[in-house]
């Protein structure tokens, strides 16, 4: 099975849209392709797990969880945020950045970013 990374970096809400849609639309089809799908929020994506404004990403990120993709935010972000606890409460899994993507490159994933 190959991994692939949606990575969510930007905070705008065109990226933000665009990527949590993209995710749900490959989780729909990741055991017919045989795709191990993660969601990794960073840097100002991941701020917007916190706005309530951002009702579509946060219905989207909450959506991917309960269909049982793995979603994963920067432990040190989610840190200075004050918001690991309400983070792990959503099924969001905390991994530093540094390490995520030293996996990602060590196990060949391909990784696409909004």
């Amino acid at each position: 099975m190959r991994t692939l990374v949606i990575h969510l970096f930007h905070g705008d809400p065109a990226s933000l849209g665009s990527g949590s849609h993209v995710a749900e639309r490959i989780r729909q089809v990741k055991d017919q392709r045989g795709i191990d799908l993660e969601v990794y929020l960073f840097g100002p994506a991941e701020e917007k797990l916190l706005d309530p404004e951002a009702a579509e990403l946060n219905a989207n990120v909450d959506g991917l969880i309960a269909a049982g993709v793995k979603v994963k935010a920067c432990l040190n972000t989610a840190a200075g945020l004050g918001a690991t606890q309400a983070f792990a409460e959503r099924g969001i899994q905390l991994e530093f950045a540094r390490d995520a993507f030293a996996r990602y490159a060590a196990e060949g994933a391909t990784v696409i970013s909004f």
